[in-house]
């Protein structure tokens, strides 16, 4: 691998940051499934990754147990019996996980409620009241 990889909209990395691991896989695939590495297990650290603080602690949070102590994050894929597959399904983890991470939450504005929603509520506890109260034995509401 030479050059750079786009792992998501204006992610660019080294090609040489993202490792790449065959194994033999537990899916499906028959008699190949015993001889053939069709398993793909993707590693970046996450240091090498272009985004800024905030994006890789929510990297680290959707992540959750894909990151390891050292910082890696690993992404297995063994759905296909194509190792290739396999590979490209890696990738679109990363991909959507990356895209993920680089939406900033919006803050949630502090709001009072309004003078008329404040009436409304406390008129309908006072209606459910009465209700609860004609419920019971002798419940005529006298005042």
């Amino acid at each position: 691998m030479s050059g750079t990889l786009q792992l998501a909209p204006g992610v660019n990395v080294a090609a040489d940051a993202v490792e790449l691991s065959y194994s033999r896989s537990s899916g499906p695939g028959g008699q190949n499934v015993n001889k053939v590495s069709t398993r793909c297990e993707l590693r970046i650290a996450l240091a090498r990754l272009p985004l800024h603080a905030g994006a890789i602690e929510r990297l680290k949070t959707l992540a959750g147990h894909k990151v390891t102590e050292a910082g890696e994050l690993i992404i297995a894929a063994d759905t296909s019996r194509s190792q290739g597959a396999n590979r490209e399904e890696c990738f679109e983890r990363l991909r959507e996980l990356l895209v993920r991470a680089m939406v900033e939450p919006k803050r949630r504005k502090k709001t009072k409620p309004t003078k008329g929603s404040k009436e409304r509520r406390l008129s309908e506890k006072k209606v459910r009241s009465d209700v609860k109260r004609r419920r019971n034995k002798g419940g005529s509401r006298e005042d």
